[in-house]
């Protein structure tokens, strides 16, 4: 076996006990330094994790940057490869990414790699499935997970370029139908959130629009029309969970005018 890479690879966590096994196995061979930020998972996914070597740190949740930016400080070496508890790396791009680290110092900071939807049922994305290219490969030292509540990138450093990878990510995001939509109706509260916190405000004509409109950015824009069926009603529940995110900024507006004044 391969002597592991200069590499740290860090997840965040939270109830994963049925999927975090198999995103560990596929870089436990890259990698000496697996790290693994839970927030207080109550079905075992922190024992799961420590017996395939990693190293379990808990941190209530602070938000989806915010724990990220946690999980980078624990990571003992510069170079950091990012994955969701949801997301596999196959063989292909686990040996690109060892002859990118093992031949010296790359020529960029940081690498984007793709990142593409495994539905229930497939072993692997369609071939035209659509895929994601976020910075998840990258030095410590010239990129940083932004802290927002919300939305989870690398900020990279002035001048700091991103080169690319062939491999894709396997991403298995679709637990069930009723899952999807329970987890992105949670996550639409945290985008209401961040909205109000950031003094945004959405006119309300795009409460009429935001369902349709996202159901077709989904099912075409997206390409979820290649999974058939399932392909339909996935984009359906995305297209509901950008309504849910517009609908509740507006209530929370509304109410806030109705509210009657602090005596």
């Amino acid at each position: 076996m391969a002597a592991p890479l200069p590499l740290s690879v860090f997840l965040i966590a939270h109830n994963e006990a049925d999927r975090i096994g198999a995103t560990i196995a596929a870089v436990r061979a890259l990698s000496d330094d697996v790290v693994v930020v839970d927030s207080g998972s109550t079905d075992g996914t922190q024992d799961i994790a420590a017996a395939l070597g990693a190293r379990v740190i808990h941190n209530d949740w602070p938000g989806y940057g915010r724990q990220k930016r946690f999980a980078e400080e624990q990571c003992r070496h510069v170079w950091m490869l990012n994955l969701d508890a949801d997301e596999v790396v196959p063989p292909g791009l686990a040996a690109e990414i060892r002859q990118l680290l093992a031949a010296g110092e790359p020529p960029h900071p940081a690498y984007r790699l793709g990142i593409a939807e495994v539905f229930p049922g497939e072993a692997a994305p369609h071939p035209w499935a659509y895929t994601l290219w976020p910075v998840r490969l990258y030095r410590r030292d010239r990129g940083r997970y932004s802290t927002s509540p919300v939305h989870d990138r690398v900020d990279l450093a002035e001048g700091a370029s991103a080169g690319r990878l062939r491999g894709v990510i396997h991403h298995f995001s679709v637990r069930s139908l009723g899952d999807q939509l329970d987890k992105l109706n949670r996550y639409s509260d945290r985008q209401a959130d961040d909205l109000e916190a950031r003094g945004v405000a959405i006119p309300t004509w795009r409460i009429f629009v935001e369902l349709p409109g996202n159901f077709l950015k989904a099912y075409l824009g997206r390409r979820h029309f290649v999974r058939g069926v399932y392909g339909f009603l996935t984009a359906m529940n995305y297209a509901i969970s950008r309504h849910l995110r517009v609908a509740k900024h507006y209530e929370r507006r509304v109410t806030a005018r109705r509210a009657p004044p602090v005596p």
